[in-house]
């Protein structure tokens, strides 16, 4: 398949000014946010060896790096780790925008959960529709139904075992950052605007994988999310790459000075992306910041 690095069209929305990107120098960029899994991690979920050190190298040189997933912070923390976020001030942005921390420090920067009140609705939702679902307490996962193969996804990703209940929505009678309702792609594509209707304007809903249907407190995106950071930082947008290949990236891609697509990112990512880079088995974050970062 050949590689294609051309330039897209941008999509509406909130997308700067960035036509340039080729020409533009290592100085107009401070701060790299990064999806992990279809993107800064390949298929074996490891960081190849080009993309750590050229991550490591931007560290350096004093660049700031957001790890930026749909994971829970558990599930973050062993990629934070490789790259030694906590020595030079990087970020975990978890829950999709949930929870940010400050590596360095251990101070949560931003922190929104979902109201209790919420949990047995959304819990009935997925009972209704016939799809499984899971959410988070403490090292562990709570599930209805540990046998079902996309919790086990969630759980290996995340080395975080199951805890499986029979009677979830009497057992979930604490605040939660999200939940995830479960089942195959094609029908949570009919799943979800259903969601979104019945829980309506106070809740964000949105897929990040095919088989993840993500339910968050209204605002949570990454793109918000970052947002705030940035504020925190004292830095613009217009300073800022994003890097992304799956639905929950679309925000920050868009929000982004530079956003970048993997080349395996899903449609809506590349029309929206200013640039398209090599695929996560292919170093494609490692040649973005060799190229945007690095250059000299």
């Amino acid at each position: 398949m050949q590689k294609k690095k051309e330039m897209l069209s941008f999509s509406e929305g909130r997308a700067p000014a960035r036509m340039n990107c080729d020409t533009e120098g290592p100085g107009r960029y401070g701060i790299i946010v990064l999806d992990l899994d279809g993107t800064l991690t390949n298929r074996d979920k490891v960081i190849t060896p080009r993309t750590r050190d050229a991550l490591m190298e931007a560290q350096k040189r004093g660049k700031k790096v957001v790890l930026a997933s749909g994971r829970p912070t558990q599930g973050v923390v062993p990629l934070a780790k490789e790259l030694e976020l906590s020595r030079f001030g990087g970020y975990i942005l978890s829950y999709n925008g949930g929870l940010i921390i400050n590596c360095e420090t251990g101070e949560t920067v931003f922190s929104r959960q979902l109201p209790v009140e919420s949990n047995r609705r959304i819990i009935e939702l997925a009972m209704e529709h016939r799809v499984d679902i899971l959410t988070y307490e403490g090292d562990h996962l709570v599930v209805n139904n540990r046998e079902c193969p996309y919790a086990g996804i969630e759980s290996r990703i995340n080395h975080m075992p199951m805890q499986e209940v029979e009677d979830m929505a009497s057992y979930v009678d604490f605040v939660v950052p999200k939940f995830l309702m479960l089942d195959d792609g094609d029908y949570l594509a009919l799943v979800e605007p259903r969601v979104k209707a019945a829980l309506g304007k106070n809740f964000s809903v949105y897929r990040s994988e095919p088989h993840f249907l993500e339910i968050l407190p209204k605002g949570i995106d990454k793109a918000q999310s970052l947002e705030r950071l940035l504020e925190t930082l004292g830095m613009s947008r217009e300073e800022m790459i994003a890097c992304g290949d799956g639905y929950n990236d679309l925000s920050m891609i868009r929000f982004a000075g530079l956003g970048v697509a993997m080349e395996n990112a899903v449609l809506p990512v590349r029309k929206a992306a200013g640039y398209i880079t090599d695929s996560n088995n292919e170093d494609g974050v490692g040649k973005v910041v060799e190229k945007f970062l690095l250059f000299d």
